[in-house]
């Protein structure tokens, strides 16, 4: 589903983000300082990103414990989320998502901070306008987990409708 009608480009870094018309990030390892500022400095130019973040993650992965293309167990994203006015915090009641979600975190505006962004779904996702571009970060990850019939088709459309909301405002 994600490759259609679109160009799947992996990306071990994201310290040249550069000519990418749009991001989707889901689970990273954490971010260096300078990757930080890259992928800042690129929403802020006009980038769009669909963010997954997952405070506690609980999809079974293929690959063993220290391999690097394991996704991490949590994500460690508090300070480019801190910059855009958030914070992330791990479990909360999943009940009346509107897509499946496991041991979601939610999302909250910090004290102090920029106001760039808007909660929604109680905390499971926020969206943000950051300089010319845009973030919708989704705060589970548990939708690009592998499925099967029915349920295929319904996470499918879920994260059609996610790319769609981030990549065209």
């Amino acid at each position: 589903m994600l490759e259609d009608g679109r160009r799947i480009v992996p990306l071990d870094t994201l310290l040249a983000p550069g000519a990418l018309a749009d991001l989707l990030v889901a689970q990273p390892r954490p971010l260096e300082p300078a990757e930080n500022v890259a992928l800042d400095a690129w929403v802020r130019g006009g980038g769009h990103l669909l963010l997954f973040a997952d405070p506690l993650l609980t999809a079974e992965s293929r690959f063993p414990l220290g391999d690097p293309r394991r996704p991490a167990d949590t994500v460690l994203l508090g300070p480019i989320l801190a910059h855009w006015g958030l914070v992330l915090r791990e479990g909360r009641e999943s009940a009346g998502m509107p897509f499946p979600v496991n041991a979601p975190g939610e999302l909250s505006l910090l004290a102090e901070g920029p106001r760039n962004c808007q909660i929604k779904q109680k905390g499971l996702m926020a969206e943000c306008r950051i300089g010319k571009g845009f973030v919708l970060i989704v705060a589970d990850s548990a939708l690009l987990e592998p499925a099967d019939g029915p349920e295929a088709s319904s996470r499918a459309r879920a994260l059609r409708g996610l790319m769609q909301r981030a990549f065209l405002p």
